[in-house]
């Protein structure tokens, strides 16, 4: 191979080593001899072999899962709480240049807010408030994160872990709620079924010929069996009868 051509080769494989593609979803910050000078957008840029590098980062929606914490909440129970955080990059810049491996400080400090914002209130508050609490974690984070340009978009509990005792604690005070609203229901049912014969009991007393009709009927209910031989003890001509019209007077002081 002549020397030319050999230059040429080499003069090929230079510029083909400096060739670099940026994803739509990531950007380049370029650095020269370890000093940054610039950021690549997405599509294919060039960069000068051995005297430039690069480093990506992903400016898509993060997903960090907070690791289980042992928490010991204000009313003293002790629990284990597990969340996640979602974060995205908003200034590449500062995520790569102020902290060193934002994920993790990300992680710890997650972690931290969790155990912090969990302690100082009381079960039933993390188990009925778990968006509340989320939100209070976010702030948390959020306020050391704002000069790293991340942003935090949102925390989540994802699960509470209580010791076997208490979960039986809980569930038998369930049951006897559920116990204590069955009554209730019962009771009102009760007080309205009463009221409601009361009301029957009124009309009937009001016409004697309701009377005979509730006595025929609870006598057809009675034969529907065909088991049963049915005795009066008593004449229906006992039963009160309407008299009808009111007599007129005859003038007979």
């Amino acid at each position: 191979m002549n020397p030319p051509m050999f230059i040429g080769l080499l003069i090929l494989l230079f510029l083909l080593a400096g060739i670099r593609v940026v994803f739509e979803y990531k950007r380049a910050l370029k650095f020269r001899f370890g000093k940054y000078v610039g950021l690549l957008q997405p599509g294919l840029r060039w960069i000068i072999p051995i005297v430039e590098t690069i480093q990506v980062v992903d400016i898509r929606v993060i997903t960090i899962n907070i690791i289980s914490q042992e928490v010991m909440t204000e009313d003293n129970v002790p629990c284990s709480i597990d969340g996640v955080v979602f974060f995205k990059i908003e200034n590449p810049e500062m995520a790569v240049l102020e902290v060193e491996e934002y994920k993790f400080a990300i992680t710890q400090l997650s972690q931290a807010a969790l155990r912090d914002v969990c302690g100082k209130v009381e079960l039933d508050t993390i188990l009925s408030k778990r968006e509340e609490m989320g939100n209070n974690i976010k702030k948390i984070v959020e306020v050391e994160t704002s000069g790293w340009g991340i942003e935090i978009i949102d925390v989540k509990i994802k699960d509470i872990q209580l010791p076997e005792n208490m979960k039986r604690m809980m569930a038998n005070q369930a049951e006897a709620e559920r116990s204590r609203r069955a009554r209730i229901i019962l009771a009102l049912a009760e007080e309205q079924a009463a009221g409601k014969l009361l009301e029957a009991g009124k009309l009937i007393d009001q016409s004697p010929s309701a009377i005979k009709l509730r006595l025929y009927q609870t006598l057809s209910n009675i034969a529907a069996e065909k088991n049963s031989t049915i005795l009066f003890p008593f004449p229906e001509e006992v039963l009160p009868r309407n008299q009808g019209k009111p007599k007129k007077d005859d003038g007979v002081a």
